[in-house]
């Protein structure tokens, strides 16, 4: 069983910020911005390859949600999901980052030079 499976099955305390019958919310515990919050399907799905439109939809809803109480819908947030190895998806569960609370930078893109990736 996953990391994210085991912390739906409350096998693995999270600190929490919402939950429905589908999907859970919880802080990341190696935040990269002041508020950084994991969105999670309550059931298994790798990756963003595999999420069907159905569970999107309902995610969507949930991130918006997520962005309001967490107080970062108004002055904006970034949502990201990396995908595969060479997207940096390190737990095989699709997860979502929820990113606000102060004016985010791009990151290591910052200073990335195009022509050492193609």
């Amino acid at each position: 069983m996953c990391l994210f499976c085991k912390i739906v099955n409350k096998e693995i305390p999270a600190n929490l910020v919402k939950e429905n019958d589908d999907f859970l919310a919880f802080h990341d515990i190696n935040p990269k911005a002041p508020v950084h919050v994991l969105v999670i399907p309550k059931v298994h799905v790798d990756s963003f390859n595999d999420l069907s439109p159905e569970t999107m939809a309902g995610m969507t809803t949930f991130i918006q949600e997520v962005a309001k109480d967490t107080g970062v819908k108004e002055a904006g947030y970034r949502v990201i999901t990396n995908v595969g190895d060479n997207g940096g998806q390190e737990v095989k569960h699709l997860h979502w980052h929820v990113l606000g609370g102060a004016k985010l930078a791009w990151g290591h893109f910052a200073d990335a030079d195009s022509k050492n990736f193609l």
